[in-house]
């Protein structure tokens, strides 16, 4: 149960992907706390990765001009979150989704997830979709409303503390890139997977 649980949230990375194209375990720090910094745009750590060149596809410009799903499948750090929305076939749905919030983990997200758990979740639609859609919120939400509780598509809630540039999801998940824009939705990457409750 737990081994499926855990499953169930590296799915919902796949919404992420939109975000940082080049992310590096390295670089993948949350700022530190007590952050008064109000965010004017992207921010946090990760971002520092993501490709400036527009004509890359990881590049905010880029993605700021396409879908989440779409702007997520030229990230490679995002890999692991493409192949969960294939998987689950919520490439279409996520692109025709209008302003949504993605909380996104990377690639390392899911690297703390055992090979085998995430391996039943891939091959199991149901529980793969309950998981991505606990990490979209069916509005977009701009760095000033992010804090609060918020309802998900999956139909349970997720928590954000904190305020500034530095955010918390359900006190697990830290926000390294947050504010990135893609056509259709505000993403805000994480460090952890979140587990729908």
């Amino acid at each position: 149960m737990i081994a499926s649980k855990k499953l169930l949230v590296a799915g919902v990375a796949v919404f992420a992907l939109a975000g940082c194209s080049a992310m590096g375990a390295a670089t993948a720090q949350p700022t530190p706390s007590g952050s008064a910094m109000v965010a004017d745009g992207e921010f946090g750590p990760a971002c520092s990765a993501i490709p400036t060149d527009p004509s890359n596809p990881g590049s905010l410009e880029a993605m700021a001009k396409v879908p989440v799903a779409t702007a997520a499948s030229g990230n490679p750090v995002l890999s692991t979150l493409v192949t969960a929305v294939g998987q689950a076939n919520l490439g279409d749905s996520l692109n025709s989704a209008q302003d949504i919030t993605v909380f996104a983990p990377y690639n390392d997200a899911f690297a703390k997830i055992p090979a085998a758990d995430l391996n039943a979740v891939l091959a199991d639609n149901a529980q793969l979709t309950k998981i991505l859609t606990y990490h979209v919120v069916p509005e977009r939400l701009a760095p000033e409303d992010l804090a609060g509780t918020h309802k998900t598509l999956q139909g349970g809630e997720l928590t954000v503390t904190g305020s500034g540039t530095d955010f918390k999801v359900n006190d697990t998940a830290a926000v390294i890139c947050g504010n990135v824009q893609t056509s259709n939705a505000t993403v805000y990457i994480i460090d952890t997977v979140l587990m729908p409750m």
